[in-house]
């Protein structure tokens, strides 16, 4: 049975003021909460159809709370137009202070990224490309925003995503001579730069790009080229497609 009280707990977990003090995060979908069910992430609550209960017989070890109901049930409790069969209350991992192997690793440093669809896109796309780690500025937005969760397509249970003063991690990067990249309008041809193996890619601002606090950090400034002959050409691409290209090209190296 799901009660008036789960469900509004359940619906509360759109706001981070709730997320953050109940460090509990929703996930929702078949295959989102199929994701969770596989990976080292604790469900708290599961609440699921019998269709997917059957399907899914494992669960009934893997989560501190099982509750089987029907799809209208479900159905009050979503935050989603049209839900499916099963929605998970996750426990949040503890936010680490990001310490890859910067020697080895190439990762993302995300300079206040405010939109949500955008972030669990290039937690996607590191993802696909195998980049392990995201670290995120104490104002990027939170990466267990429902949105982020259902746009990341379950990279966010793969890939650590952290959150500390990009500034202060730069700085420190820095004294190890680690590259930093970063994509500007005047920086250099990225299809024919040297592009190393390792280091940090560093996406900016969906409206003003790289903030200069964090730009007086990078080593080497790249440029994606525009190939449109249109008078009226863009000016600047979307941060998700442009983190996409940056990671495809240091890869294909």
């Amino acid at each position: 049975m799901l009660s008036k009280n789960k469900i509004k707990f359940i619906q509360s977990l759109n706001r981070k003021k709730n997320r953050d003090e109940s460090k509990r995060f929703l996930v929702e979908g078949n295959k989102l909460v199929e994701e969770v069910l596989r990976s080292d992430f604790i469900i708290e609550t599961l609440v699921c159809t019998s269709g997917f209960l059957h399907q899914h017989p494992e669960i009934r070890s893997t989560v501190n709370e099982l509750i089987e109901t029907d799809g209208e049930s479900i159905q009050k409790a979503s935050l989603l137009q049209n839900p499916q069969d099963a929605l998970a209350v996750v426990c949040q991992p503890d936010y680490f202070e990001p310490a890859p192997n910067l020697k080895k690793e190439l990762i993302l440093a995300l300079d206040f990224i405010q939109d949500p669809g955008n972030l669990g896109t290039i937690l996607r796309i590191a993802d696909w490309f195998g980049i392990n780690t995201v670290i995120c500025s104490e104002n990027t937005v939170d990466a267990f925003n429902p949105k982020v969760v259902q746009a990341s397509m379950g990279a966010i249970f793969r890939v650590k995503t952290g959150y500390t003063n990009i500034e202060k991690f730069l700085s420190e990067t820095g004294k190890n001579q680690i590259p930093v990249y970063g994509t500007f309008l005047e920086g250099k041809d990225i299809y024919n730069e040297t592009l190393t193996r390792n280091g940090i890619i560093v996406l900016g601002n969906e409206g003003h790009g790289i903030s200069d606090a964090v730009s007086r950090f990078l080593t080497q400034k790249l440029f994606i080229p525009c190939f449109s002959s249109e008078e009226n050409k863009p000016e600047s691409l979307n941060v998700a497609i442009a983190t996409a290209i940056c990671c495809s090209e240091f890869r294909r190296r």
